[in-house]
């Protein structure tokens, strides 16, 4: 097997169990440990995952977050649900703004459904797919490209931000630790908060498993949104902290 397919039948491993072992990998492609540290070692400059002791995750860290090409992959009927959750909150004439990730690519996506409707974003994702859709007044944020979130970020966007307004501002985290949305990149938080900023109202979108963790930036208070959108029901404890706080939580099911 050449370097390139070994390297992409880790990440596809990857993507199914998440997390990957060193000595595993070396025994399945009949390799040197050296040679999978160097993959490993290539694949982390990538930032397409985050090497651990004895092997390598896709799981978020503090400082990290997994390529866009790999979350769009994950937790689909997840993302479906909570997609269709959120496009409940959405009436037809409102203008909309969706943030970066793959889940808020699949709500974006799915906004045709509530045409006319205007949409502001920063995802590549989004962008791509109401570029041509009717009945949608489509605004791209522009900015510095980050291809690993797959959306626009920085000054640019920001300063366009400041001078819009929206009804609805769809707003997705990797962590949430406590009563407090994470993430780690400064760019992407910066974007965010301005998105919440111009919309009278912000909804917090989170993946279940996302809960109980933290990152390096703080990105928001839970109580700066006025709703948050699961796909199941979090941790005990994690579910009496945003009950105690009066806090509007919706579960997407079927």
């Amino acid at each position: 097997m050449k370097r390139e397919e070994r390297r992409q039948a880790i990440m596809d491993l990857l993507v199914g169990a998440r997390a990957v072992d060193l000595d595993d990998l070396a025994d399945r492609f009949a390799v040197s440990r050296m040679t999978i540290h160097r993959d490993l070692d290539d694949l982390e400059q990538a930032g397409l995952l985050r090497k651990v002791r004895g092997g390598a995750t896709i799981e978020a860290g503090t400082q990290f977050e997994s390529d866009f090409r790999i979350r769009a992959l994950q937790d689909s009927d997840a993302k479906a649900r909570m997609a269709r959750a959120a496009l409940e909150l959405v009436e037809p004439g409102m203008t909309v703004m969706v943030n970066d990730g793959s889940m808020a690519a699949l709500l974006g996506a799915s906004l045709t459904d509530k045409a006319p409707v205007t949409v502001i974003t920063n995802n590549a994702a989004v962008i791509d797919r109401l570029k041509d859709a009717p009945r949608v007044t489509l605004i791209a944020l522009g900015g510095t490209y980050s291809a690993k979130f797959n959306g626009f970020f920085g000054v640019v966007t920001e300063d366009a931000l400041s001078r819009l307004r929206a009804d609805l501002a769809f707003i997705s985290t990797p962590a949430v630790a406590g009563l407090r949305a994470f993430h780690m990149d400064d760019a992407a938080v910066r974007a965010k908060r301005a998105m919440m900023a111009a919309a009278d109202r912000a909804v917090l979108l989170v993946n279940h498993s996302r809960f109980g963790r933290s990152a390096l930036h703080a990105l928001a208070d839970l109580t700066d949104f006025d709703a948050i959108i699961t796909d199941a029901a979090p941790a005990p404890e994690d579910r009496a902290a945003i009950d105690r706080a009066g806090l509007r939580l919706t579960i997407a099911r079927d």
